[in-house]
């Protein structure tokens, strides 16, 4: 079975993809459909709960951070043997990176390779009639991104739907659905964005309510009809640029703390014949003996120094393993391998202590944006030279950086360099950039 797909977009973040993506895989997954769902871009929090409302592993696509070959593979291996594929777009259709056309991680990147219809999302509320000319200019801003319909969000009124659909509809374009404020199915966010799904032990009472809101007042049948067959095909035997395990067995931090990884990337290693071997910090488990190399992924490391730094087993056992195998984390893994990190109320916390710099959670500052890497010594993401690309997100500071060698090179997505990043010391590396996926050769 071959899949149709379409992607939800919106004219920006806030606008409602998230809540409309997740109510219609959740409403047709209940009427008997067989959907799937990707993010467009870097997000690692989406997937979790694509894959809760679903039912099926979810992914990322981002035009930007994955070479052409990796992104058909990964879009293949999608919507093979479901019926829908629904890709909801990160921002608004047309944001991303200034780059080649079809690799500046927008959305309208994906819509236009897989010739893939758009569903438009559009946050209402201040506006009527001129939602109209909102519509119009996304639908006509790009050759070959195709915006096929829309869905009104954040609706006041009956009188009020009834004007914005009126206009849109007399543009040329359908409005498919019209939802309400609804304060009852709110997605609970946080800094980093979405409250993580595994965190919600409501989860399934909420994805259940977002359906039921979608299928009540949005043409589940009409959505669907949008849906065309992508144009995609996965060539055989190419170098994609999917980064290897770092290991034939991969010990991986996995719980509130340690929880950003993408999917993309595990499944890669499992395809490869490495195993996966989780383990929690928070519950004071140490890795796992059997594995050669150990992970610590990203996460919510400051919401929860007290408990790791009290974490005894948890961090001999990572003492212990470093000793002997490679251990490396990314992001909240990075902070939790150096020596203190300091919380938003301004208390520090000890750390491992493999490394030797410290961060903060109180001294906030936001750092946003795709990176290119180029290693400087051997480590979990390759030997020394590999050039990758990926991501950082995160409001930490690195307050006390240390004597440690740096890990890689950096450079932002326009190719201006950063200068060098994370550290390396013995067995241990770590930095705050999350690697995506390599350079092709």
């Amino acid at each position: 079975m071959f899949a149709r797909g379409l992607i939800v977009a919106a004219p920006r973040s806030g606008a409602g993809k998230t809540t409309v993506t997740l109510g219609l895989l959740a409403a047709l997954r209940q009427r008997g459909v067989a959907v799937r769902a990707a993010k467009s871009g870097p997000d690692y929090i989406d997937p979790a709960f694509h894959a809760a409302a679903s039912g099926a592993a979810g992914v990322n696509l981002d035009s930007w951070a994955m070479p052409p070959a990796l992104l058909d593979r990964l879009a293949a291996d999608a919507v093979r043997g479901a019926e829908l594929l629904v890709i909801e777009s990160a921002m608004g259709l047309f944001d991303g990176v200034d780059g080649p056309e079809g690799r500046t991680g927008a959305a309208a990147d994906l819509a236009a390779r897989y010739g893939l219809p758009v569903l438009l999302v559009l946050d209402v509320a201040g506006q009527a009639q001129s939602a109209a000319a909102v519509a119009v200019g996304f639908a006509t801003h790009r050759t070959g991104v195709q915006v096929a319909g829309v869905v009104l969000n954040r609706v006041g009124s009956e009188r009020h739907r009834a004007q914005a659909t009126g206009a849109i509809a007399a543009a040329g374009l359908p409005v498919l659905g019209s939802l309400s404020r609804d304060a009852g199915v709110a997605v609970p966010e946080r800094h980093l964005g979405l409250v993580q799904a595994r965190e919600l032990p409501e989860l399934a009472a909420l994805i259940a309510r977002l359906g039921e809101w979608v299928a009540r007042h949005v043409d589940l049948d009409a959505v669907v009809a949008l849906a065309t067959p992508p144009r995609v095909e996965a060539a055989a035997g190419t170098d994609t640029g999917a980064l290897p395990p770092p290991g034939r067995a991969v010990a991986l931090a996995q719980d509130a703390a340690f929880s950003f990884v993408y999917p993309h990337m595990l499944a890669g290693w499992r395809a490869a014949g490495a195993a996966v071997l989780p383990f929690s910090p928070l519950a004071d488990e140490a890795p796992p003996e059997e594995a050669d190399c150990c992970w610590l992924p990203g996460g919510y490391p400051e919401l929860h120094a007290a408990r790791l730094a009290a974490a005894e087993r948890f961090r001999a056992g990572l003492a212990r393993f470093a000793a002997s195998r490679p251990v490396h984390g990314e992001c909240g893994g990075f902070m939790v391998l150096g020596a203190r990190l300091q919380d938003e109320g301004g208390t520090w916390h000890e750390m491992a202590g493999l490394l030797p710099h410290a961060t903060s959670f109180a001294a906030r500052r936001m750092t946003l944006g795709y990176r290119a890497g180029t290693t400087l010594a051997d480590s979990p993401l390759g030997p020394a030279g590999t050039r990758l690309r990926g991501h950082e997100f995160h409001y930490a500071t690195l307050t006390e950086p240390g004597d440690a060698e740096p890990l890689l090179k950096l450079a932002d997505a326009a190719g201006r360099p950063l200068g060098a990043a994370g550290s390396r010391r013995g067995r241990v590396s770590g930095t705050f950039f999350h690697a995506i996926a390599g350079e092709a050769a």
